[in-house]
């Protein structure tokens, strides 16, 4: 279905008044009825809401509550003309899942929580929940809004029924869907038989639970303020081993790379155990896999080598993989600025402090792509790397190079007042 009136307009369908929302002007997909008895689609209506307004927009009166009753008769209605109108291009809209009850959430919440409860009802409690919470973004927010669902849930995850329960799996898989507060991250972080066994979780026989507990470990260390909780997790070798693992398994599981590259970054934003990272084997296993990144996780993939490279164990590490250099020369100006930006750094601390690197990376044509990227719209520090990088590399190239003809010349593009060739966007 067209998002906006004008497509329709232009094959000269006419859309009835009563099927617009009064807000938007475009066709209802999901029509709720408000308490003034005015019609308008949820996402309009939810959208003026939650900017802080609480009148009717059509009638500007106050609203008495903010229930939404789903108008299924206008609904079925708008569904029929847009069947009649198929030969126009216009496509049925589909039935809207409706977001779940409060009132049955809190219901489902105290059923699964309750230990006098019967195992089977608890675990089909959970299972209810964690399907209303894959259905719709908004029955998340109404499970997270219950006072204790997190409470609930971690305690379960942590309670008595072990890694092998499917309760303690159910509550997992329910909770990394859920954002954490700090007083959740700290209830966890600070207990070391927690984090110890979210550590045993990763090496589980199920992929799933692997990789629920590795983006349970993302979320924890995202959510807690302080360098000491966040030391708690990443001080933890069996943590490191047990994450790496999952990106060295990507096709067992659909969310393996994606969660597990997550994970490893977020530990490798901890300076004082990045070196766990390395021992683990991070920097094998992230230029074995960077060719199978998508977008987003391939800027954090090469965020992480940014930062392992900043260790003398990594920098020793990444540059003894013969693919690390051709791979991040290729990877400059090939998947966005900020894959830029970080594949230059980790290149120019490889750089300086190996020899070997500078010519791999010669060799691999880098004088080129940096050419090309202190002339591009990338960001600044991008380009202050490549700066460096062309300053440090200069020797290094061969005679007959641009670099080293008249018509180049390079003081004017390098230099710089610092004398530090190291960059240090990354922390």
């Amino acid at each position: 279905m067209p998002g906006s009136l004008e497509p329709l307009d232009l094959v000269g369908v006419q859309i009835p008044y009563h099927f617009r929302c009064p807000i938007s002007l475009e066709l209802m997909r999901d029509p709720v009825i408000i308490s003034t008895g005015q019609t308008y689609d949820r996402h309009s209506i939810e959208s003026w809401v939650a900017t802080g307004n609480t009148t009717c927009p059509v009638t500007r009166t106050q609203l008495a509550d903010f229930t939404l009753i789903p108008n299924h008769t206008l609904r079925r209605l708008i569904q029929e003309w847009c069947v009649a109108n198929r030969s126009f291009g216009v496509e049925r809209i589909p039935t809207p899942k409706q977001p779940a009850d409060p009132t049955l959430v809190r219901s489902l919440l105290s059923q699964a929580g309750s230990h006098s409860n019967p195992y089977p009802s608890r675990l089909a409690a959970l299972r209810r929940l964690r399907g209303l919470a894959r259905d719709l973004d908004k029955n998340r927010a109404i499970i997270s809004s219950h006072i204790s669902a997190r409470e609930i849930l971690v305690n379960i995850v942590f309670g008595d029924s072990g890694p092998d329960s499917e309760l303690n799996r159910e509550a997992l898989a329910l909770l990394v869907m859920l954002p954490l507060a700090e007083s959740d991250c700290v209830a966890v972080a600070s207990d070391p038989d927690r984090v110890g066994f979210l550590a045993r979780l990763l090496f589980h026989n199920s992929m799933e639970v692997r990789v629920n507990s590795a983006a349970l470990i993302e979320n924890l260390l995202a959510g807690s303020r302080t360098a000491e909780l966040r030391a708690q997790i990443s001080n933890v070798d069996e943590i490191h081993h047990g994450v790496i693992e999952i990106l060295r398994n990507p096709i067992a599981h659909p969310r393996a790379l994606k969660i597990g590259i997550k994970a490893l970054f977020a530990l490798c934003l901890v300076k004082q155990t990045r070196d766990k990272a390395v021992a683990a084997g991070a920097p094998e296993t992230l230029i074995n896999t960077l060719a199978d990144f998508e977008k987003c996780d391939s800027e954090k993939a090469l965020a992480t080598i940014e930062l392992l490279c900043r260790v003398p164990e990594g920098c020793a590490a990444f540059a003894a993989h013969a693919l690390t250099v051709p791979l991040l020369v290729k990877t400059i100006l090939k998947i966005s600025d900020r894959a830029t930006e970080y594949a230059a750094g980790a290149l120019l601390s490889l750089c300086s402090e190996s020899e070997q690197s500078q010519n791999d990376a010669v060799a691999a044509g880098i004088m080129t792509q940096l050419l090309l990227l202190v002339q591009s719209d990338c960001t600044d520090r991008a380009k202050r790397k490549a700066q460096l990088l062309l300053k440090l590399l200069r020797d290094s190239w061969p005679e007959d190079s641009v670099g080293n003809s008249d018509d180049f010349v390079c003081s004017d593009v390098v230099w710089l007042r610092k004398k530090n060739t190291k960059g240090g966007d990354l922390k």
